[in-house]
């Protein structure tokens, strides 16, 4: 077998070093948009909704900028904020506190916390849903609202907690707070959509099928992180090493409940996001039946 001269080695590493640098650059700097449609018998009006995730203090452009210009383009009904928005371990919560100031006057801004609000809240005594809601976001943490958008009727819910089936209590598995929470949160003849930041158990414990909750927005996986071609994310928190479900929809065996999981946009792992360009999610909510 002829080996393959020293030139042309090398240059093969020098264009893999060219293109890894490049995707990690673009999985910083770089923003895109993932747009899914979804319909429902509950719902009567078309409607989209805005979801960010996993913010980290990113910022793109000065004052995040960039972020909010491609959000107002894509002019939204809501928007929703699905925790870590910064990180527990700065103190800092001007950038979490200017990107929603910029981004109520484009849409109602729903906030839920993700771990590391309730990191920095336990490290520095912050209290961060005052600050948020004081930026002009409604705050839902085991809380949720009862509203009207453009005549169609929602219950929007917010809650930091894996949300196991009901069935797992007696196992001591699932916690009665949350058990109570969702509960009374599906409780309803109006549309669900329920803010959680912690994905694992809506889509590997049953929760989905569980809970009469017709949408799920989460983050926290970052869409494993580390992208590999054709085999997906690295690693993802609770589900380990190529965990499979990193990013995208998921859907109840009978169809009735759905969660949308973002990769997010920022990073706070020891190692960066690779092929992992940061996310923005827009979801057109449509009746069964199309308009």
């Amino acid at each position: 077998m002829k080996k393959l001269p020293i030139k042309s080695i090398l240059r093969i590493l020098l264009a893999a070093a060219i293109c890894s640098c490049v995707s990690l650059a673009l999985s910083v700097h770089w923003l895109m948009t993932s747009r899914y449609t979804l319909t429902s018998e509950k719902i009567k009006t078309s409607l989209r909704i805005v979801q960010l995730t996993d913010l980290h203090n990113s910022q793109f452009g000065e004052n995040n900028r960039r972020l909010v210009e491609k959000i107002a383009a894509e002019e939204p009904d809501l928007i929703l904020i699905t925790g870590d928005l910064l990180n527990q371990n700065e103190e800092r919560t001007d950038i979490a506190e200017e990107l929603i100031r910029q981004l109520v006057p484009v849409a109602p801004v729903y906030v839920s916390l993700g771990n590391h609000e309730v990191g920095h809240d336990r490290r520095y005594g912050t209290d961060l849903q005052k600050l948020f809601a004081e930026a002009g976001a409604v705050v839902l943490e085991y809380e949720w609202k009862d509203t009207e958008v453009k005549g169609q009727q929602l219950r929007i819910g917010g809650i930091y907690g894996y949300c196991l089936p009901e069935s797992l209590l007696s196992t001591g598995e699932a916690r009665a707070a949350e058990c109570d929470y969702l509960n009374e949160f599906q409780n309803t003849e109006s549309c669900t959509i329920l803010m959680c930041h912690l994905p694992v158990c809506w889509i590997k414990n049953g929760s989905l099928d569980a809970w009469n909750v017709d949408f799920v927005f989460a983050g926290h996986d970052h869409g494993g992180q580390v992208r590999i071609p054709f085999a997906g994310g690295l690693w993802a928190p609770d589900q380990g090493w190529f965990p499979g479900r990193d990013s995208g929809l998921y859907t109840a065996k009978d169809g009735s409940s759905t969660l949308i999981l973002s990769r997010g946009l920022g990073n706070t792992e020891q190692y960066p996001r690779f092929n992992n360009i940061p996310e923005i999610v827009t979801v057109d909510f449509l009746p069964s039946g199309g308009e």
